[in-house]
């Protein structure tokens, strides 16, 4: 029998790469533990001790369980890509909660497998107690979990790790990601990450030199900055301090994390292919029109209607806390200069409902951004165009319908009713959040803010997350952020494993 024929039970597949995925993971903290030891925290270097080996073990066993794979080299077929991803992000979510539940900042294993999700989703929202008392050590773990998130734990795998990986674009796709921006899907993670490291650089000491001018210390200056474009770049909303941008009381600041949330919710492929001189992609790119259509639309009304109000009474303050806050929301960074109740009391049905259709829009495929992604909206609107001008022209006049998105693409039914289908799940994600908010006695608008702002991986509050609220929203929550991350395919793929696996069982017995 060749290698090609040699047939394993599905669960080694599965827990060979999936084991692949959590030791790569677990490596990663190593980072936190490092900073713990050099800013002599020593509870917190043990923490990540205790948690790292554990987590190593998970993984090499994982892997041990599914070895046979490994020395027959089989590839990954599309549904164990799907699978893996999803389990992957599933298992890292308990793993990599343990320094959370150690350091005694998060009341339960539920409130911290919530921030891990958050920060994993790039949503940015937050459970952790005392936020502006935690350690260095685990504010580096929370913000790295939010720029691997962005990037993905997949992608990150198979840059450094993936050397054998059999359908590693199988696995690569499950994450939510499918642009190649060159033929082989290893060179195309590595192309990911050295993109969002070279930003991370210049990001990282823009933010320290601006810091620094306000005020910070060049220590805590550097280390703001660098948690501050983790956030901005992932488009994840973290911060280290609960007041998050309202801490700086900075426009420079403020405008920096604009510039580099925006970029961070534009394709990777766009990113590479600008690199590569082709500057005209960002006119012709039916994503980016998209975006700033709907982005100069939505901050348009936003502003006039709160102008309207005598809130916000000029160009400097419309700028500061309408534009600033409807992109943060549009580009679902989830970074805020309000407080949460001020959208509640202040901004109004009209500004919420602007804010609710941002988030869920989000920004761009193939990028660190949530939301059902611009990408899709313009294939379906030009869908609809084409579908009404067929109507009104001559039967024998066939066109055929084209769209820019890096390279010139047919629009067929096909791809309208594909972008169409995920439009749909996130709106029914987001009605289903909505309903189990206000069934627990939440404001209707307060319920539908919340729920856009975790179906779009955006993290932006009006005040219902909360450590007191109900433990079924809070794994509503959690199920709707990883649901939006992941696109639902990955998701549904493994669901469908796990209810096959369990009929299994009962045919058997």
């Amino acid at each position: 029998m060749t290698k090609s024929q040699i047939r394993y039970p599905s669960i080694y597949i599965i827990s060979y790469y999936t084991g692949y995925i959590v030791l790569g993971t677990a490596l990663l903290m190593g980072i936190p533990l490092l900073t713990s030891l050099l800013m002599a925290e020593w509870t917190p270097a043990l923490d990540f001790t205790i948690s790292m080996s554990f987590t190593v073990i998970v993984g090499l066993l994982l892997m041990l369980l599914g070895r046979r794979t490994r020395t027959d080299n089989l590839q990954v077929d599309w549904k164990f890509g799907f699978i893996i991803a999803a389990l992957s992000w599933i298992m890292l979510m308990f793993l990599c909660s343990i320094p959370y539940l150690l350091s005694g900042h998060t009341k339960s294993l539920l409130d911290g497998c919530f921030d891990v999700m958050s920060g994993f989703t790039t949503t940015g929202m937050i459970l952790t107690q005392d936020l502006d008392h935690l350690s260095t050590g685990l504010n580096m773990w929370r913000h790295m979990l939010t720029f691997i998130g962005g990037q993905g734990m997949v992608v990150l795998a198979l840059s450094f790790l993936g050397k054998h990986v059999g359908g590693a674009y199988k696995i690569y796709c499950g994450e939510g990601k499918d642009i190649r921006l060159v033929p082989n899907v290893k060179d195309t993670t590595r192309i990911i990450w050295k993109i969002s490291v070279i930003y991370l650089f210049a990001g990282t000491v823009a933010l320290w030199i601006c810091g620094m001018f306000i005020g910070l210390s060049p220590l805590p200056a550097f280390l703001h900055g660098l948690y501050i474009f983790e956030s901005a770049w992932s488009t994840g909303g973290f911060a280290p301090n609960t007041q998050n941008m309202m801490y700086y009381h900075s426009f420079a600041y403020e405008v920096i994390t604009i510039i580099f949330f925006v970029l961070g919710s534009l394709n990777f492929g766009l990113h590479y292919a600008i690199w590569q001189g082709k500057k005209k992609e960002m006119v012709k790119n039916i994503e980016t029109q998209s975006f700033f259509i709907t982005s100069f639309l939505l901050t348009a009304f936003a502003v006039v209607k709160l102008s309207q109000t005598g809130i916000y009474t000029n160009a400097v303050s419309s700028f500061r806390r309408v534009v600033y806050n409807v992109l943060s929301a549009h580009t679902t960074t989830g970074f805020g200069n309000v407080y949460a109740r001020q959208f509640a009391n202040e901004w109004g049905d009209f500004g919420i409902l602007v804010m609710v259709i941002a988030m869920l829009i989000g920004g761009s495929a193939c990028s660190t951004a949530g939301g059902f992604k611009g990408l899709r909206v313009g294939i379906v609107f030009k869908g609809i165009i084409a579908d009404i001008k067929k109507i009104l022209s001559p039967e024998r006049n066939v066109r055929t319908v084209k769209y820019h998105h890096i390279k010139d693409y047919v629009l067929d039914d096909g791809t309208v009713k594909a972008s169409a289908l995920i439009i749909i799940c996130y709106v029914v994600l987001f009605a289903i959040t909505t309903l189990l908010g206000v069934f627990y006695g939440y404001p209707l608008a307060e319920s539908a803010f919340e729920a856009a702002s975790v179906t779009g991986n955006v993290g932006l509050s009006i005040g219902v997350t909360a450590a007191t609220m109900p433990a079924i929203l809070k794994v509503q929550y959690i199920l709707a952020m990883y649901l939006g991350r992941l696109e639902f395919i990955s998701v549904f793929a493994l669901f469908g494993f796990l209810i096959g696996g369990v009929k299994k069982l009962c045919v058997k017995h």
